[in-house]
């Protein structure tokens, strides 16, 4: 059967024929010098835009009180902590885009092989497909009360879905229109969605900043707030407390998992290298520590306006909403819901969409491009049917945790083979050949070594996970299960690296690159 035209990916690279087709397309090329438009200042706002959400607004809210007993203070010291050392993977991970201006599933390839690094990338599509999905339900929320503002009665507007679906007519229209309008936004190559980036930096501080204020004021002073989050410690030993710090910093870290593996894919549209640098150095703690300070005071402040803790802005909103509010209050409510609309469309595009989109490319390429697989994203998010995940979030939230078990052995594997074992050399043009004779496709077009010290990176925490979703383990396991991102990363970095000296792969040398006759020239360290 003959494939119509319309159904392959719009590409202009030439010299593309047979398998070496099924490796590139004009989205998983090196990106060439016209299309590096990313700046210092767009990675500023890129990730500034990126902290202020509402998963970021509720981090701290987790780990204060509890066993752990931490006070606001010291929960605000882990997200310090955390967030410190996530930028510094950050960097590890971006460096290697900025140089050789590839996507993280085209780094993939030098490590796991030509088609090894395909299920990497699957399992990193397939994740974002399902918290695109998880996110735009959050942001149909914020749709909700905006609705709410301008129509009270939408409250209560009559169900039409079954019990048995998990959700209701009013929740559903919200996220169907958030659903939809984001589509929008996919249209556009990454290197021109920085504009939205920029246009959230701004406007969601101002809200935020507006909430901040809101809830001082009628909380009656901050003093009273910081005072009130300090009691909620309560007596634990040193050991208890001192884990409880490790948690903290971890969860910190455990969130930023996914994005650590796939920072190429910004990363590749840097105008130099040390553009990506000193701006997630400085930003990505920054802007993660302030948003979560936020969050913790007005909090922690609605105990002393409502009589109970609201952690969740959406919910606080609501609540607004539901005391008789004067006209301003709406007005003030419709400003802040809109612009947290803004944020959780900038997370879900750059944590998300975007991944996806260079993810499934790279699985297909001669049949699909950036835009083609963000729309499959967007549909996969809406039929996964997230209000049904998130009806039994702490089942949700147990499986998604473990996704950093899987996610560290593969940043395991990729940042020992290129900053230990290559020395940052890499061939790009040999990235994107078939050759069995090429430099990345090893046996098979698969790299074994990759392999086992992946899946060693896997089992070091398997026994964890374990315990996590409900089995009997050992206190032993469990907190070895709590630092499984560094788990994960160790144990595959070091695996990879020993298999490596056992077995030597070739290496590109820069220094003598070509022989005479024209071939490329391979060392053996």
């Amino acid at each position: 059967m003959r494939i119509p035209a319309w159904l392959y990916a719009d590409f202009t690279v030439e010299h593309l024929s047979g398998t070496q087709a099924m490796l590139q397309n004009e989205d998983l090329k090196v990106v060439e010098s016209e299309r590096r438009l990313w700046g210092p200042w767009n990675y500023v706002t890129f990730w500034l835009s990126d902290s202020i959400n509402i998963n970021t607004w509720m981090i701290i809210s987790a780990m204060i009180g509890g066993t752990g007993g931490l006070s606001w203070w010291e929960a605000w010291l882990c997200v310090w902590i955390g967030y410190t050392i996530t930028a510094i993977f950050m960097c590890i991970s971006g460096r290697i885009g900025a140089i050789h201006h590839i996507s993280f599933p085209v780094v993939g390839r030098a490590s796991f092989g030509i088609f090894g690094s395909l299920w990497p990338t699957l399992n990193r599509g397939v994740m974002a497909c399902v918290w695109y999905g998880v996110q735009a339900w959050i942001g149909g929320q914020c749709v909700v009360i905006c609705i709410r503002t301008i129509v009270p009665s939408y409250q209560y507007l009559h169900n039409t879905l079954p019990t048995s679906s998990g959700t209701n007519t009013r929740d559903f229209i919200g996220f169907f229109i958030f659903w939809a309008l984001s589509n929008i936004a996919i249209w556009f190559p990454v290197q021109k969605i920085r504009h939205l980036f920029t246009v959230k930096s701004i406007v969601v501080p101002i809200a935020g900043i507006l909430l901040f204020v809101w809830a001082v004021v009628k909380a009656k002073g901050i003093g009273s707030i910081i005072h009130q989050s300090t009691t909620l410690r309560p007596t634990s030993t040193s050991s208890i407390r001192g884990w409880a710090w490790i948690i903290g910093i971890m969860s910190c870290i455990s969130s930023f998992a996914s994005l650590i593996i796939n920072n190429p894919d910004y990363t590749r549209f840097a105008t130099r290298p040390s553009a990506v640098i000193w701006t997630q150095m400085i930003t990505i703690p920054l802007g993660f520590s302030i948003t979560s300070f936020i969050g913790v005071i007005v909090g922690s402040s609605s105990k002393v306006i409502y009589g109970e803790e609201i952690w969740n802005p959406i919910e606080l909103l609501n609540e607004f909403l539901n005391n008789r509010p004067s006209s301003a209050t709406r007005a003030g409510v419709f400003f802040i819901s809109l612009a947290f609309c803004l944020s959780q469309l900038g997370l879900n595009i750059a944590a998300n969409s975007v991944s996806a989109g260079c993810d499934l490319t790279a699985l297909c390429p001669k049949f699909l491009n950036f835009r083609r697989s963000g729309y499959i994203c967007s549909i996969v998010g809406l039929c996964i049917c997230p209000w049904q995940l998130l009806s039994s979030s702490s089942t949700f939230l147990s499986y998604i945790s473990a996704y950093s078990t899987f996610v560290s052995s593969i940043a395991g594997v990729m940042f020992c083979d290129y900053y230990l074992v290559r020395r940052e050399h890499l061939n790009t043009n040999e990235l994107y050949s078939s050759s069995s004779n090429g430099l990345y496709y090893y046996k098979y077009g698969i790299n074994w070594r990759a392999y086992v010290a992946y899946i060693a990176g896997i089992l070091i925490n398997v026994f964890g996970f374990a315990g996590a979703v409900g089995a009997h383990v050992s206190s032993t396991v469990t907190k070895m299960y709590q630092l499984n991102f560094f788990l994960g990363i160790i144990v595959s970095s070091a695996v990879y690296y020993g298999l490596h000296q056992l077995s030597p792969i070739k290496i590109y040398s820069y220094k003598e690159n070509k022989l005479s006759s024209g071939k490329l020239q391979v060392t053996v360290f």
